[in-house]
């Protein structure tokens, strides 16, 4: 994992389906070679980049978890 600041996107920041229009979200976005995470109440901050393959695994255990797990 990086932090990044710039990175030339190749898909615009956006929120998880999921969201129900609260604050307390995080935004991700996708480059050349990672996918780019941060918190939507500070969009000019730093951004967690991760492996495109690390949120994938990421984003799949999530949806293979039983609801209130």
């Amino acid at each position: 994992m990086t932090t990044a600041r710039d990175a030339s996107l190749t898909r615009p920041w956006r929120k998880s389906s999921r969201s129900t229009g609260g604050q307390d979200c995080v935004e991700v976005a996708q480059t050349e070679a990672s996918c780019l995470v941060r918190d939507s109440k500070d969009p000019h901050g730093t951004s967690l980049a991760v492996s495109r393959q690390a949120w994938a695994s990421f984003t799949r255990r999530l949806s293979d978890r039983p609801p209130g797990a």
